[in-house]
């Protein structure tokens, strides 16, 4: 007697769509400002586990014909944020970095958690887009730079959202850039570049984003990004996989895994850091100052005031 496949866990921070030609249309949907921890790393696994089953799955040859009864083969994810406010996602939760709110094991667990995350979507056989609306710091910056393609969108729909950013802004919180992610935007943007965004925090708005070479086009608003997004998927299916996939593990398998490999003792070198006065101190002040504005601005809860690393 032949039984179902286990259904995938439920999600709690995501959801995801196919199109009919494979592309997985994956968002992020934490409100209010996708604050990323444990959980939430450990749910952008699950799912791309998911994905990258379709994708290498033997039985992908069933999937071939246009029957509504068979699922698509997922060849190509499209990574979007579908918060109500502009908001890609506002980064790590600080609780996870504060030593006074969590500990070594945890944090240990945390990193290495986030960093098999980013390793494997930066070498994932999979096509792979980001497409930033509004803020998009620190580790959501560091997802769209593991993603093949990125585009962002220059005008926001809240009255009172900040215009769109990007960067890698660790340094301006008072702790370093991840070794990994600035060698990443290295790759991206040059080693001088690079270099003086992370030394100084660097948080650039679209145009500049696309003028570097951070990004690869840049449209107007959330329609056009969701609809350029998924094109640019498109452009890249109309090759076979076979060759696609093979370059694309010459050129970052080996990085990827250094990354992979290089998290745990990271982790620990960086606890040393956390647990330091003057790291504790700066990162209190990051929460003071993130609830003080929540606190004017009349807003509830405290996920945006753990955000923004």
């Amino acid at each position: 007697m032949s039984s179902s496949p286990p259904s995938p866990p439920p999600r709690r921070f995501t959801s995801t769509s196919v199109t009919a030609d494979g592309v997985a249309l994956v968002s992020l949907r934490r409100e209010p400002v996708n604050t990323m921890d444990t959980p939430f790393w450990e749910e952008l696994l699950s799912v791309l586990d998911e994905l990258e089953g379709s994708f290498s799955s033997k039985k992908a040859e069933k999937y071939s014909d246009s029957s509504s009864l068979s699922p698509p083969r997922i060849r190509a994810a499209v990574f979007s944020s579908g918060l109500r406010r502009d908001v890609f996602t506002a980064g790590n939760d600080v609780k996870e970095l504060y030593a006074p709110m969590t500990s070594r094991e945890r944090y240990q667990r945390f990193w290495v958690l986030q960093n098999t995350f980013l390793a494997r979507l930066f070498a994932s056989p999979l096509v792979t887009v980001a497409a930033w609306r509004g803020a998009t710091p620190a580790a959501g910056c560091c997802l769209g730079l593991a993603c093949d393609t990125r585009i962002m969108s220059s005008g926001v729909e809240n009255a009172n959202a900040a215009a769109p950013h990007v960067g890698l802004n660790e340094v301006a919180l008072g702790i370093p850039v991840p070794e990994k992610w600035s060698l990443l935007l290295a790759r991206v943007v040059g080693v001088a570049r690079a270099e003086r965004m992370a030394l100084f925090a660097e948080l650039l708005s679209p145009q500049q984003a696309l003028e570097c070479g951070l990004v690869d086009a840049v449209v107007p608003d959330r329609a056009a990004l969701d609809a350029a997004a998924l094109a640019a998927a498109r452009r890249a299916l109309r090759f076979p996989d076979g060759g696609r996939v093979a370059t694309k593990m010459r050129e970052r398998a080996s990085f990827a895994k250094e990354w992979t490999e290089f998290a745990p003792g990271e982790a620990l070198g960086a606890w040393e850091m956390l647990e330091h006065p003057s790291t504790v101190k700066a990162l209190g002040g990051v929460i003071e100052r993130l609830a003080g504005k929540k606190k004017k601005s009349g807003g509830g809860g405290g996920e945006e005031a753990r955000s923004k690393l």
